[in-house]
């Protein structure tokens, strides 16, 4: 059994079929790197080179659409177990066949991506939905969250947009990385918020602004105001906002 291992980065993914097609050996498994792989198996090391992942995106702009070629990517973020098969063999019978199969239903492995396709994008709508910021002390909106998939990457020019007079942080609590505007661009930040309570999102009073509190009370008042109690619907909740979510709403904590 061949395994290829590289460094858990989408163009190291890409690289990994330009080397596969290179060697004429296609692997059976691919893995990420520091990963105990099984006695008796033979593995190849794949070194990330943007020129062959570059080349490899090249060949297949000619062979798919744009939507679906960034399916591809966002599929990727899902980080399911073994997704970076199903996108190599994907991506190698894409490559190789005469015809488009992104509609191929019948593929088990094109039915599977479009499966995870609707999981990944479902989520990142509830990540723009759902995210609470708190003003801190600094001027800076802060707002902390934890999706299943690796969505933040896909919202940053929702928020970039939305709050673009404002500098603000999201953190993926999960991941241990957040995404950092300061009014002119994005990039990722990587801390350890000593100050802020990962099971409520909520940062430490020192380091919220002065008024923050104030609104955050005037949230939880309105939510009260609002609910009429004899119609409370808790299933229903659940199926417009995962429990998941609940945690890090201002107005619920």
């Amino acid at each position: 059994m061949l395994y290829f291992i590289y460094d858990n980065t989408f163009d190291g993914l890409l690289t990994c079929v330009f080397d596969a097609f290179n060697r004429r050996e296609f692997p059976e498994k691919i893995v990420g790197e520091n990963i105990q792989l099984p006695l008796f198996t033979e593995s190849f090391q794949v070194i990330t080179d943007e020129t062959k992942s570059d080349r490899v995106l090249k060949a297949l702009r000619g062979k798919i659409s744009k939507s679906a070629l960034d399916m591809l990517f966002i599929d990727y973020l899902s980080e399911l177990e073994g997704i970076e098969m199903i996108l190599f063999r994907y991506i190698r019978k894409t490559l190789i066949s005469k015809f488009s199969i992104e509609m191929n239903f019948a593929d088990p492995d094109v039915l599977e991506l479009s499966k995870i396709y609707r999981k990944v994008t479902r989520e990142e709508e509830r990540v723009r939905q759902f995210v609470r910021f708190q003003k801190t002390a600094d001027g800076v909106f802060f707002a902390i969250m934890d999706p299943i998939y690796n969505v933040l990457p896909l919202s940053v020019r929702f928020f970039q947009n939305r709050f673009a007079d404002q500098p603000w942080i999201i953190y993926d609590v999960r991941r241990k990385y957040g995404l950092y505007y300061d009014l002119k661009s994005v990039e990722t930040v990587q801390f350890d918020p000593l100050d802020v309570s990962f099971e409520t999102g909520k940062l430490s009073a020192g380091k919220l602004d002065d008024y923050e509190s104030a609104f955050q009370d005037l949230w939880k008042d309105y939510l009260k105001a609002i609910t009429i109690q004899e119609r409370k619907n808790l299933r229903l909740q659940r199926q417009f906002m995962p429990k998941r979510f609940w945690k890090y709403l201002v107005e619920k904590n």
